[in-house]
This record gives C-alpha cells, sequence and structure tokens, in this order.
C-alpha cells in the first residue's frame, strides 16, 4: 500500500495574483509556462490595471533535470513525467482558450544534448511548442518580475533567482531614476537589458551572470558526501568559488540605497519556516524583508533537523528535503559576498515576468502605480 504523504509534505508555494473574475474574455488572457529542470509551472492571467489577476495555475515536479549532470541527456523517465504534466498544460490551455501565449524551458534544456528530440516529442504528443532561452533573458524576466518590490529608496539593486538547474544574478543601478519611478524602470527592461532611444530614465544593467548550478544541480555536485553539515558546507564554498567573475561595484561596501530581492522556492521556504508558518500564505512572504541573521537562525534550525526532520516538516516536505539545502548553501554564499544584512522576499519568477513582459508590449498594462 503507497504510504500517506504527511499534509502539505511537498507542496510548492504558488506565486500568483488574486483570482480574476469568472468568464473573462480569451481576448484578454495571457499565459507564461516555466519548464525549468526540477518543475513545471504555468500561469494564466488577465491584465487589470498595472498588475494582473490569475485566472488558472499549474505547478508539479517533474525533475526533468535528473541524472543530467552525470549523462548529459534527459532520461526517458523525466521526459515521460513532463510530458504528463504538459498535457495537462495543454488542456488548461485549449479551456481557456487562451491566445497569448510563451511557453519556455529553461537549463535542463539547454544543456542536454537530446533537448531537440525532446522538444520535438512534446510537440507531436502535445502540440505544444516550447522555446528555450537562453541565460540573458531568463534573468532578465526574472528582474521584470521583482519589479513590484523595488522600494522608492533603492539606488543599487541586486535580484537573484536561485533555479534548479542556475541561478542568475542581476545588479541594476537605479541612480539616474526618480524614486516613484523605479519600480517602472525595471519593468521596461522587457525590451532588453540596454534599450535604446528610449524617453524615460533607464535602469542600467551593471553586470549580471548566469551560474550554471541551482538547488538541483548543486546538490547532484555533492551527493556522495554522507555527513549533511559538510555536505552544505561544501555546496556554499563551491557555489561561491563560481561567483568570481560576477564583482560589479566590488570595492564599494555602502548598505544604503542597496537592496538584495531573492525570487526562488528556496527563499519562500525559509521565509515561510522564519514566519512559523504551519500553512504557506504568499500574502505573508511575497515582499517580506529578512535580515541576515533570521535567514542564518533558519538555515541552522534546518540542519539541527537533519534529513528525516526536513522531510516531516510541512514547510518543506519529502521532495525538496535536499533541495532546500543546496538552495539554502546558495543563499548564505550570496549573503556573505555584498554588503547588506537584508532580503527581500519574492514570490514570484520567471512565470510572472514572462506575463508582465508580454502584457507591458501588448499595451495592456495601465500606467499607474504597482
Amino acid at each position: 500500500m503507497t504510504p500517506k504523504r504527511p499534509k502539505g509534505a511537498g507542496v510548492f508555494p504558488k506565486p500568483v495574483e488574486s483570482p480574476a473574475p469568472q468568464s473573462p474574455d480569451p481576448a484578454e488572457l495571457y499565459a507564461a509556462l516555466d519548464l525549468g529542470t526540477n518543475s513545471c509551472r504555468m500561469l494564466i492571467a488577465q491584465p487589470k490595471g498595472s498588475q494582473f489577476h490569475v485566472v488558472d495555475s499549474f505547478s508539479k515536479s517533474v525533475q526533468l533535470g535528473a541524472g543530467l549532470e552525470r549523462t548529459g541527456r534527459l532520461s526517458r523517465a523525466s521526459m515521460g513525467r513532463t510530458i504528463q504534466a504538459l498535457r495537462i498544460c495543454q488542456q488548461k490551455l485549449k479551456r481557456h482558450n487562451v491566445r497569448h501565449m510563451r511557453l519556455v524551458a529553461t537549463e535542463a534544456c539547454r544543456r542536454a544534448t537530446n533537448a531537440g528530440d525532446f522538444i520535438r516529442q512534446v510537440k507531436r504528443e502535445t502540440g505544444l511548442q516550447l522555446e528555450i532561452i537562453q541565460t540573458e533573458e531568463e534573468a532578465r524576466l526574472a528582474v521584470i518580475s521583482c519589479a513590484p518590490l523595488v522600494s522608492v529608496k533603492t539606488e543599487q539593486l541586486l535580484v537573484v533567482d536561485i533555479g534548479g538547474g542556475s541561478t542568475e544574478l542581476v545588479w541594476i543601478d537605479l541612480t539616474s531614476v526618480p524614486g516613484r519611478e523605479r519600480s517602472r524602470a525595471i519593468m521596461r527592461l522587457h525590451a532588453g537589458f540596454h534599450p535604446k532611444g528610449s524617453p524615460f530614465p533607464a535602469a542600467k544593467v551593471v553586470d549580471w551572470i548566469s551560474v550554471p548550478l541551482g538547488v538541483a544541480t548543486l546538490r547532484d555536485q555533492f551527493h556522495d558526501v554522507e555527513d549533511d553539515s559538510a555536505r552544505f558546507a561544501l555546496m556554499s564554498w563551491f557555489f561561491e568559488e563560481n561567483l568570481a567573475e560576477f564583482a560589479p561595484y566590488k570595492d564599494i561596501q555602502e548598505r544604503r540605497g542597496f537592496q538584495v530581492v531573492g525570487t526562488s522556492g528556496t527563499v519562500t521556504t525559509v521565509a515561510a519556516s522564519h514566519l512559523g508558518l504551519k500553512r504557506y500564505d504568499r500574502n505573508k512572504v511575497d515582499g517580506l524583508t529578512m535580515t541576515s541573521d533570521q535567514i542564518d537562525r533558519v538555515i541552522e534550525g534546518y540542519l539541527r533537523l537533519g534529513p528525516m526532520g526536513r522531510k516531516r516538516d510541512p514547510r518543506i516536505g519529502h521532495d525538496r528535503q535536499a533541495l532546500i539545502m543546496s538552495g539554502s548553501a546558495i543563499l548564505q554564499a550570496l549573503l556573505r559576498c555584498w554588503p547588506t544584512d537584508r532580503l527581500s522576499v519574492a514570490d514570484r519568477g520567471l512565470r510572472e515576468g514572462l506575463l508582465y513582459a508580454q502584457m507591458s508590449a501588448h499595451g495592456a498594462l495601465e500606467d499607474g502605480p504597482f
């Protein structure tokens, strides 16, 4: 008999806005699908003012990148799991008659030697045309999704997106943008990191990097280390070594006006643990600010729990207990590197960035405060 899972185990937080009214006009609907190394996620939404309302959503752990680190290929089992999930997405898109959509794949498909065969199989079996996006666009979309969380006082912004197969970091200089315009300047990056000819004050992208280490790939690098604490320390050190080439303003240690925004399941799970939530609540997590001391205490608690304790914790669960430690190792490494002791939590990511970018390009969002 299949054992019962603990209540809430393995549940991913759902980064969505408030529900939309019933029966929206299909012409107003937009869809965004993000197929990553670990998860398949989709949002269907309609514009509402300067934001959007979610009509339908989907999120499932498919572990597309399982074994990729060792073989360089997507396995038959992982492709099968993913196609089953994509069939559900296709049914939702058809049910809502969605006309505007972007369906993207990221690091696992960028790296796999058989990604082309997989994309064709998906098209053949589901009718969905996946697009493999490059690292710069993935980083840009993650930044756009966080635009509403940018403070009017922020002059230097670092956005960190910890994915399953890679981690994107983007450093943005906002000193030439008036405070009230800073969120909107971030949104205008849908036209590219270096848009030309804009009459508006521009957000300057100082530097960006895509590190080919995410929660799944970093975990796989050190799967043979048996001691939990030693494995965590090695993962954090290894990730920091891979940041050596990303050092914008490395000699400046000014905390004032510097904001770090973190977006990922790792960041939101750490935030939920910090708040002591029995059940995940996006309204309490999205936009929360945590200090580095608070983050350290949560991670120390994860280490004390050990693998079995983390599996039993409803905020983490069986599916994510190993991933939360590799993600936490990345998070601690990042907070060691830059002059801040605070992190803004974003329960949003690539899907939201895809939606904002499509809606902005079509002029579907109103020009108002976020």
